[in-house]
């Protein structure tokens, strides 16, 4: 969004907040956030995702969840789709759904490149994380370290084609049980 398109500087300072959370006590912060909110319209899904991001990283992921799920049903698009649906499932995870945590990481997983821009495509390793430990969480354990290590090995200066096969094999080799 250009500086013409948000005449009061509304990203930036949403932005500068965030750059400041340490700064603040908890409630402070989510009260500046939600200052910032206030902003908006009340239904307005950069907010609400805002409102959540703020909850969840002040230690309150049932209060994200709500706002996440708003957010996403109004219509957030772009990147701030993409981060409040792994922050969604990573706080279902938390709060005991691995399953719907799965559920939503793996549909996030499929979409296609072709629709996602530069920031969204380089959040896929995200997905992939939180999606290995949802899976680990729901005593899938083979599936996310195949997950994981296959996220790694492109990151290894060396072995990379080995590490990749080897990551495809964990969900084929028989597991020893």
């Amino acid at each position: 969004m250009t500086n013409d398109q948000d005449p009061n500087g509304w990203e930036d300072r949403v932005a500068a907040l965030w750059e400041r959370i340490d700064d603040h006590e908890p409630a402070d912060f989510r009260a500046r956030v939600a200052a910032l909110a206030a902003e908006r319209p009340a239904d307005d899904a950069p907010a609400l995702f805002e409102l959540g991001a703020a909850h969840d990283s002040t230690g309150l992921p049932e209060e994200a969840v709500g706002f996440y799920r708003r957010a996403l049903d109004g219509g957030l698009t772009g990147l701030r789709r993409r981060r409040a649906v792994i922050q969604l499932a990573s706080s279902l995870r938390n709060l005991g759904r691995p399953d719907r945590s799965v559920e939503l990481l793996t549909a996030e997983r499929a979409v296609p490149a072709d629709r996602l821009d530069a920031e969204e495509t380089a959040l896929a390793g995200a997905v992939d994380a939180f999606l290995a430990l949802a899976l680990a969480d729901t005593g899938r354990d083979r599936e996310a370290a195949s997950l994981a290590l296959g996220a790694l090995a492109p990151l290894l200066p060396r072995y990379n084609r080995s590490l990749a096969h080897y990551a495809r094999a964990l969900l084929t080799a028989p597991d020893g049980s």
